[in-house]
């Protein structure tokens, strides 16, 4: 499953056949011009028809292709906009989702750190016969907690 280059309409097809916009300049020209759709302007689109690239030169909106500008104009995600364009393949495979991890592996790591040499003080204050207050054992809990529960962000 996936998307397929090959298989993305070009720019000046997609916007004329999806779009309705008829791309106006020399026949010859690399950038040609139409309306955006994006705030309602007129011939304020330049649209490179041999990269796929666009951009309004008055409201700024621009992309790389005819999937970005589905994308932007529709509010859908990249395998929506390709789905809805006939460039993504489905081979009948689940999807494999990845899991955002909470924080940075950097940031993890500084927490890890800190929470491991908490939880290391207290277990060797223990074992010098210290005895740990009730508001120590818990905080040794949470250290605990974070430790395993950023273990399994990252696995």
């Amino acid at each position: 499953m996936g998307y397929e280059r090959n298989l993305q309409p070009d720019i000046g097809t997609y916007l004329a056949d999806r779009q309705g916009l008829k791309l106006t300049g020399p026949s010859n020209a690399k950038w040609k011009t139409t309306r955006c759709e994006f705030h309602d302007g007129s011939d304020s689109m330049r649209v490179n028809v041999h990269s796929g690239a666009w951009v309004c030169m008055s409201c700024g909106a621009k992309g790389g292709d005819a999937i970005s500008y589905e994308m932007q104009i529709t509010g859908a995600e990249f395998i929506d906009a390709c789905k809805a364009l006939g460039c993504w393949i489905d081979d009948g495979k689940p999807s494999t989702q990845h899991k955002p991890t909470p924080m940075s592996a950097r940031q993890a790591m500084s927490v890890l750190s800190f929470e491991f040499h908490l939880a290391a003080i207290a277990v060797c204050n223990f074992s010098n016969g210290v005895v740990l207050s009730e508001d120590d054992k818990d905080r040794v809990v949470v250290s605990a907690n974070r430790i395993m529960n950023l273990m399994e962000a990252f696995q």
